[in-house]
């Protein structure tokens, strides 16, 4: 299956993959240029076949797990002061994507969609300190039944000149659903509660919407393990 997003691309680098296939074997008479223009042209298609690729997966849903939003490596797990929406401090785990990464940004949790914001913005390394708040950016809040408001956040990279965000204000939400793509590669982070429990560390490869990040915490029962 293919992300819907791939659709015109797919389509167009086919096109141009057969034309470049076949004006090379009717009018190259040089057989290792037409050999090496023809594996070219087939595996830059191949290489974008498997950009938009989208496997479908069943997560296993529970509102007491935050599930990973996209495929590839922990960056960051530290305490921060989210200052968009919390405006107060949260825990923060990054999610570093690779150009071979699946790029399906999937819905963390379920819940009421709260918030949903696109920045305009620069094109830093994803990797960058301050790409979270510089760089291209979209931001969505989620209203979940435990976990109280999770944000997550689109970022766009040195490469990814494009997301795309499907979450509206207001909708209910399913965790493991689409809620979007980033086109050549980037990274999402996501802002928790600071009495959760993150159940990944650093440098681990995540799934999305398989690996479970974080787990829920009931504050009396955190009070009542300090006596």
């Amino acid at each position: 299956m293919f992300h819907r997003e791939g659709q015109k691309i797919i389509l167009i680098t086919f096109f141009i993959t057969a034309l470049a296939v076949l004006l090379a074997h009717f009018f190259v008479n040089i057989p290792w240029i037409k050999l090496a223009i023809q594996i070219t042209a087939l595996v830059i298609l191949i290489l974008i076949l498997q950009f938009f690729r989208n496997p479908k997966r069943r997560s296993n849903k529970s509102f007491n797990e935050i599930l990973a939003p996209v495929d590839g490596k922990v960056v960051v797990i530290e305490e921060v002061e989210e200052t968009e929406y919390f405006k107060e401090k949260r825990k923060q785990v990054s999610i570093f994507m690779s150009p071979i990464n699946v790029h399906v940004t999937r819905y963390p949790a379920s819940g009421k969609v709260k918030y949903s914001k696109y920045h305009p913005g620069k094109y830093l390394v994803a990797w960058h300190p301050k790409s979270s708040e510089e760089n291209e950016r979209t931001t969505v809040v989620i209203g979940t039944p435990k976990f109280g408001d999770i944000l997550f956040r689109q970022i766009a990279g040195a490469m990814a000149r494009r997301i795309v965000n499907y979450a509206e204000v207001g909708e209910s939400v399913q965790q493991g659903e689409d809620s979007g793509f980033i086109k050549f590669g980037s990274r999402v982070d996501v802002f928790l509660p600071l009495n959760c429990q993150i159940n990944v560390s650093l440098g681990q490869k995540v799934k999305g919407a398989i690996t479970c990040i974080a787990t829920y915490v009931d504050p009396n029962e955190q009070e009542e393990s300090k006596y």
